[in-house]
């Protein structure tokens, strides 16, 4: 059974393919928002690549957001298109879910950012519970002047964050612990282990209902 997951949620792309055993496929790449274009010839690749048919997929996993109206909109109706024609589940998950997952366990919050547009930060916060990042809240939008003011106490943070945004961030060093670029990405390998556990713990829907998780003032944030 293997499980193919999509990130399309900001300039930041990705697909993973899993088999609940090992990850068969993961890429990550750039774009310059040619999701339209660039998205489903990267799942074929994937797919020849791993030696699987669109056939083999039993699950896709999609990246809910938050993120770029464009990108999401455009990952959510290619995962929709697919589960629709083979009749797959579609498990989503939080964009900022996925980044959380893949920081080591600390003993100390975590702020997981993207660009959100006109200079602002969606902001999602994370403590530990049971070994786990665990979400506190719904995500925020903020200035990374607001974020650096929100921290008063040591917390990591990851993300995209631009070269200024970790100039201004590391002036805090006592309170600020700053990722590295490595640990910054968003892993597509990560979202398909996520949702291959909610799958199987019996999260899972066809394609009638479900929708990106946009922030307010949304239609601000950039493709």
């Amino acid at each position: 059974m293997t499980l193919l997951a999509i990130d399309t949620s900001t300039r930041a792309m990705g697909l993973s393919l899993y088999d609940g055993t090992q990850i068969l496929y993961e890429s990550l790449w750039h774009s310059q928002n040619y999701h339209t274009v660039e998205l489903a010839p990267s799942i074929q690749h994937a797919l020849a690549q791993a030696s699987l048919k669109q056939g083999d997929l039993k699950a896709i996993a999609v990246a809910i957001g938050p993120g770029s109206y464009t990108g999401l909109r455009i990952g959510l109706a290619l995962a929709k298109g697919l589960a629709f024609a083979e009749r797959l589940p579609l498990i989503p998950v939080p964009t900022l879910d996925v980044l959380a997952a893949g920081q080591p366990i600390q003993d100390m919050p975590l702020a997981a950012v993207l660009q959100a547009g006109r200079s602002r930060l969606a902001v999602a916060w994370y403590t530990v519970k049971e070994n786990d990042w665990i979400s506190t809240g719904d995500p925020e939008l903020m200035t990374v002047e607001e974020l650096s003011d929100a921290i008063r106490k040591p917390t990591l943070v990851s993300g995209e964050l631009d070269e200024a945004g970790l100039k201004l961030l590391g002036r805090k060093r006592k309170n600020v612990i700053l990722s590295t670029a490595a640990w910054n990405l968003r892993r597509p390998s990560l979202l398909a282990e996520l949702a291959w556990n909610r799958w199987k713990d019996g999260v899972g829907e066809y394609q009638v209902g479900l929708a990106p998780k946009y922030m307010k003032s949304q239609q601000e944030i950039p493709a």
